[in-house]
């Protein structure tokens, strides 16, 4: 086969899936943000989607709690993601866990068609149970980055979110350092069993 300039330009685009998890505040949000703010220094055409329920910081932005944002769009379900991702090359997406599982099969259609797709989210809930489609997420991902937040106890890197409201057991609640801190292993095991 003889190469020319245009074929070369039919090459497909490669398509990936990055996940980013940890606990609250491990730096997920600030990780995403920094791979996207790259993505753009690159000249690539960008997308940002968050779930409708995070509304902590702002309802149109992604913001981080060292307070850096980047606008973005508001979807309700994941399937939405889908239609509003036509004509760009990477597409973020932050707090996953609060997405339905279809999340998964988009995050693979998106990455199929050639997109870079990062997704960052909790990978497990205050309980320490998995959350939501990050499992599925990781397990499909081309990448994974476990991120960890210190220990506010002891100083230890910190896997676990753990909630100091004990008066709501629902899976899904909006939270800062007021609701949730981080714990290493050994001091969310102390502090259950009080």
């Amino acid at each position: 086969m003889i190469y020319t300039e245009n074929t070369l330009h039919e090459t497909p685009r490669r398509g990936s899936i990055e996940v980013i998890c940890g606990s609250m505040f491990s730096g997920k949000t600030e990780e995403l943000l920094r791979r996207l703010k790259r993505a753009k220094i690159a000249k690539q055409e960008i997308e940002i989607f968050k779930p409708a329920i995070d509304t902590r910081y702002s309802e149109v932005e992604i913001i981080s709690h060292d307070k850096n944002s980047i606008p973005s769009t508001v979807v309700e379900h994941s399937s939405n993601i889908l239609l509003l991702a036509s004509n760009i090359e990477v597409v973020g997406i932050d707090e996953a866990q609060f997405f339905d599982q279809g999340l998964v099969d988009v995050c693979q259609q998106l990455a199929d068609q050639g997109l870079r797709v990062i997704v960052a989210g909790l990978d497990m809930d205050f309980k320490r149970n998995p959350f939501g489609p990050m499992p599925g997420l990781c397990a499909i991902a081309d990448d994974v980055k476990k991120v960890h937040a210190i220990c506010v106890e002891c100083g230890r890197l910190a896997n676990y979110s753990f909630r100091l409201v004990s008066n709501n057991d629902k899976q899904v609640m909006l939270g800062e350092l007021q609701e949730y801190k981080p714990l290493c292993r050994i001091c969310y095991m102390r502090l259950m069993k009080k």
